[in-house]
């Protein structure tokens, strides 16, 4: 299969990329990336020679036409996405423009040349959130939407897109809404990263609130094996949770860094609540267990300690 990866610069596309040449050497992959400030093409450098890549923004339509053109590629994988929830806040247009009208512009690419999948890749965050003291209550792939920032929003939008474009044009489409990921070559900006090179330098790490909102985990490989079993046994037009039942709140995350650091919690400083903070994310997995047959192989304290390990061997982390 040929298949075309958007985002794939990115933390998680850049790991879908190793991921895939691991354990399907016969398939071959275009990566598409903007190079955002999201994006680092020296995370691919090593595989370069085996993959082809294209600079080009989702929303240029004459660019991806022309991608496909040349490509006529099988499956579309799109990560390319607007991620960071602050920022959002801060201006929700790019957001919107590339979330939703990036997304518009490669479902009808695929329309035009005809792909065996479109595959979105989505977010536990269009679900809204959940109360703390109810801990058995979980999303479901049936739950309704209620995003809380213009992020989960424009996710949450894009997820319709997908869907309609199903539903009017017979496009054959499969949705994954995964939980937080966590694993090397991770922007500074998220939790992890940031609180990994603060604490290494003394810096201290901002906590939102009380630092109670809950986050279900998940390493970032499993989050790239559950696509691919996706992309070779989902069912066509359906949604799949991505959840890894690691629940566990962003100040214990915090701490548990710190620890492994031997750093201390008075590095920890608790900051203004951010606007419309969700409380607590929990996905039922059930669905991509039973039908997909996906089992996962996450260890969170295992797979912790090795992301903070894959940071400390980074130049930008290390003490000068």
């Amino acid at each position: 299969m040929k298949i075309i990866v958007t985002g794939g610069a990115g933390f998680i596309g850049s790991n879908f990329i190793y991921y895939m040449l691991s354990e399907h050497p016969e398939d071959k992959l275009v990566c598409i990336d903007s190079l955002t400030y999201a994006g680092d093409l020296s995370v691919l450098s090593p595989v370069m020679d085996k993959i082809v890549f294209y600079r080009t923004d989702i929303r240029n339509r004459e660019e991806i036409d022309r991608i496909f053109q040349i490509e006529s590629p099988d499956i579309i994988v799109n990560f390319a996405a607007e991620s960071h929830v602050d920022n959002s806040i801060e201006n929700p247009a790019i957001f919107l423009d590339t979330n939703i009208i990036g997304t518009a512009v490669l479902l009808d690419a695929c329309r035009k040349y005809g792909i065996t999948r479109f595959h979105q890749i989505s977010t536990d965050e269009v679900y809204g959130d959940l109360p703390l003291n109810e801990p058995e209550l979980k999303f479901t792939e049936a739950s309704p939407l209620k995003p809380s920032s213009p992020y989960s929003a424009s996710k949450a939008s894009a997820d319709l897109l997908v869907l309609a474009y199903h539903r009017t044009y017979g496009l054959d489409i499969t949705i994954s809404r995964c939980s937080n990921n966590f694993g090397p070559n991770q922007n500074r900006e998220k939790l992890i990263p940031k609180t990994i090179y603060n604490a290494i330098h003394d810096i201290p790490i901002p906590i939102y609130g009380n630092g109670m909102n809950i986050r279900d985990w998940i390493y970032v490989e499993d989050h790239c094996k559950a696509v691919d079993d996706i992309l070779r046994k989902g069912r066509n037009g359906e949604i799949y949770n991505i959840g890894c039942c690691n629940e566990i709140s962003n100040i214990d995350i915090v701490k548990q860094i710190l620890h492994t650091l031997g750093k201390p919690e008075s590095l920890i400083v608790y900051t203004e609540d951010r606007k419309g903070h969700d409380l607590r994310y929990a996905l039922d997995n059930s669905k991509l267990v039973n039908e997909i047959g996906f089992r996962f192989i996450d260890d969170f304290d295992s797979n912790l300690e090795k992301t903070i390990r894959s940071y400390l061997e980074k130049p930008e982390y290390k003490l000068n």
